[in-house]
């Protein structure tokens, strides 16, 4: 079997911050990893190489972008906000290009002086409390009964803002697993219905069409929930001009949602007491 080969996290610095500045200096992680890979030209098949299919479901290209932005967060050209939007530094808007090679042994001296990672054997440092908390609550989800599933959906929408959310998901209804009423600003609404897909894997333009047939005059806009992610095609499907538009939600961007609603994830801040011995102070009194 051909394997495919995934560009490297530092082999994506430079292609990141094109992307950013062609999106005008800052962006979504979805924006900024959509025109990344863009800018790089990756096949389907690139883009759908899990990073673990045994553990979870991250595409192995969203897992490596994601240490390229912890990367460039850490030499100081990103910076993030508590949204989830990315965005050049001052210092990173006034560059063209960047070193690879040498951001990578200034980031490393950093956390090797912290004593906060650990070190993989494809040599990508990581952060030990990140990936398992992640990997934890996305193992949780794929061990919950469907039932269970659609009722964390059914509190989820309703905590960013749906109402008259119900599940209805039954045998025979085209996959349909809800609806619900969005209210934005008090002055508008809009009929969703959703479907929830638990599983590992990516998922297929065919299960998009399918739904957008599914929800075709019952419904102002549709929203695919899944534990695993989207194929390139079914990302294109889902807005492709003159059909009805469909959102995505895959598992990295459900488990975010999770940590910011607090269902189920809790996220307590630790202050770490750091010492600094001046031996100056000593040599000179």
């Amino acid at each position: 079997m051909k394997q495919v080969k995934v560009p490297t996290f530092d082999s994506m610095m430079n292609p990141l911050i094109q992307a950013l500045k062609m999106l005008g200096g800052s962006g979504t992680i979805a924006e900024i990893d959509n025109k990344t890979t863009e800018i790089l030209g990756l096949s389907d098949e690139q883009l759908e190489v899990l990073h673990n299919p045994e553990k979870n479901s991250q595409a192995e290209v969203e897992y490596r972008l994601a240490w390229t932005r912890t990367y460039l967060k850490r030499y100081g050209i990103l910076e993030n906000s508590k949204r989830g939007v990315w965005a050049l530094t001052a210092k990173g808007r006034q560059l063209e290009k960047v070193n690879p090679t040498t951001i990578k042994r200034v980031v490393r001296a950093q956390v090797k002086k912290e004593k906060q990672v650990v070190i993989e054997d494809n040599g990508i440092e990581q952060s030990e409390t990140e990936l398992s908390w992640r990997d934890e609550a996305l193992n949780v989800l794929l061990k919950m009964e469907p039932s269970a599933f659609e009722r964390l959906t059914q509190r989820l929408l309703r905590e960013s803002g749906f109402i008259q959310v119900e599940v209805t998901g039954q045998s025979g209804d085209g996959g349909i697993d809800g609806k619900g009423i969005m209210r934005l600003g008090g002055l508008l609404s809009f009929h969703v219905i959703f479907q929830c897909k638990r599983y590992k894997g990516s998922v297929t333009v065919s299960q998009v069409r399918d739904f957008r047939g599914a929800m075709v005059g019952r419904a102002d806009k549709g929203l695919l929930i899944t534990t695993g992610n989207f194929t390139k095609d079914a990302v294109r499907e889902a807005t492709r001009d003159g059909a009805p538009a469909i959102d995505l939600i895959d598992g990295d961007l459900l488990i975010d949602k999770l940590k910011e609603l607090e269902l189920g994830v809790q996220t307590k801040k630790i202050e770490v007491e750091q010492v600094t011995v001046n031996e100056n102070w000593f040599l000179n009194i």
